[in-house]
């Protein structure tokens, strides 16, 4: 039986992909990439904001059709949608035959059996819930970066945000099966090992009673065979000066955080519900920088939430020209159903939001083309992603880059390089988000 998987959103969603099709791999399943070849095809859906709502059921519409049509004998719904509207998905899409809630990895092999047998399935386990995953993921990201999840769910509920509501409470995965897993990535090929959650700063807080990040990352470091581990989705008031301290003493970990501040105004961020002030995150970014000087800043806005000002929205272009953050995102507000913003007064019309985005997006080009200037000269280590077609020159990703959201490096050589190797490259051009190098001299570990 051969078997299609399309993962859609985030990076934490790609993990339990990855489990489910270890799963379905373990019990005989092969996979495929063709529609039309596939026996069962099953599509783990995201619910974060309305355009991820829209393309996850744009992609079970079509699905359903190969399901209706062609080969295709079963059409399984997973991930964050299906847990938000099991019911709707069920009676409205008659192609679909089974639907998983988020915690219900470890059932994906019995319900496809059942739909297989005729039946129609529904299974949700308890949202707080841990799975035990597969023995051994299917890497989907190419072979040499990989994804270490370390824990589910969120604690923050800000006020525009339902993933608390679909994930459950934040959870972390005890430290012994993260370094299991991890040793496994590593015995894979995985070099660039990037560590996620909703939130991961606050590791281990809720099972050992402290924040623990900085001792996973230690041990983390004592595996072989990484050369970068990176870490993404550190809330600016989580921060800790341990965590700072293991970041400048291991040299695998990148200098590199991602911080989602999602505003600047002191009365939208308390509106938001995030536990911080514009204050606070001025002092957050400069100690990061003073004790880091080469640290990466990525973060990302919203812009348009309900009560947004021009003098709130003044506030943030202001504060985005003053930090010159490495690596910036822009949101539109997006209303989402049984959230408390939701239901806010002065909501902001959609042509406002997409202004506002648009001109700090602008701002954030020219800080990101200069930022980009002063690199140039610079020798970087370059993780090499491949090579660009019909041209001598190859693409590939900084420290300052993580694979998907950031931008890349275009190394000019004639040089036969593979995907996955580390080069040293020399800077000598730059485009808004991205560099241009050529060839310093070989890399050795």
């Amino acid at each position: 039986m051969k078997i299609l998987f399309v993962s859609l959103g985030c990076d934490k969603n790609l993990v339990d992909s990855e489990e489910m099709l270890g799963i379905l791999t373990e019990k005989g399943f092969e996979i495929t990439d063709d529609e039309l070849d596939a026996d069962v095809i099953v599509v783990n859906t995201c619910s974060f904001i309305h355009d991820a709502k829209e393309e996850s059921i744009q992609t079970i519409l079509e699905m359903a059709e190969y399901r209706a049509g062609g080969s295709c004998k079963a059409l399984v719904v997973t991930g964050c949608l299906a847990e938000r509207y099991r019911e709707e998905i069920l009676g409205e899409i008659p192609e679909v035959d089974a639907v998983l809630g988020v915690t219900a990895v470890d059932g994906i092999a019995k319900s496809v059996e059942k739909v297989l047998n005729g039946e129609k399935v529904l299974l949700f386990p308890d949202n707080n819930a841990l799975t035990k995953g597969a023995k051994k993921r299917v890497i989907t990201t190419g072979g040499h970066y990989g994804y270490l999840k370390i824990a589910e769910g969120c604690d923050k509920h800000c006020t525009y945000c339902i993933i608390p509501k679909i994930r459950g409470d934040y959870r972390s995965v005890p430290m012994e099966k993260l370094l299991q897993q991890a040793a496994m990535l590593a015995q894979e090929g995985i070099k660039e090992l990037i560590v996620v959650a909703q939130e991961t700063t606050v590791y281990g807080k809720d099972i050992y009673g402290v924040k623990l990040l900085h001792r996973l990352l230690k041990e983390l470091c004592k595996i072989p065979g990484f050369v970068w581990i990176r870490v993404m989705y550190c809330y600016p008031e989580e921060i800790y000066p341990e965590l700072i301290q293991v970041m400048k003493e291991e040299r695998k970990i990148c200098r590199y955080l991602d911080i989602p501040i999602q505003h600047a105004s002191d009365g939208i961020l308390k509106r938001m519900g995030r536990k911080t002030s514009k204050e606070q995150l001025v002092s957050t970014i400069a100690a990061l920088r003073a004790e880091m000087p080469d640290v990466i800043l990525r973060t990302t806005l919203i812009t348009g939430f309900p009560g947004e000002t021009e003098e709130d929205f003044d506030e943030v272009m202001e504060f985005v020209d003053e930090m010159e953050f490495d690596r910036l995102g822009v949101f539109t507000y997006s209303a989402e159903e049984d959230t408390p913003a939701a239901l806010m007064k002065e909501q902001i019309p959609e042509e406002v939001k997409a202004s506002r985005q648009a001109e700090i997006m602008e701002l954030q080009q020219d800080i990101s083309l200069e930022l980009g200037e002063q690199r140039i000269g610079q020798e970087l280590l370059v993780f090499v992603e491949g090579k660009v077609a019909d041209e001598e020159a190859y693409v590939g990703r900084t420290y300052a880059d993580a694979p998907g959201v950031d931008g890349y490096i275009f190394i000019n050589t004639s040089e036969q390089l593979m995907s996955g190797d580390f080069v040293r490259v020399r800077v000598t051009g730059a485009l808004e988000y991205d560099l241009i190098g050529e060839i310093a001299d070989e890399y050795t570990e």
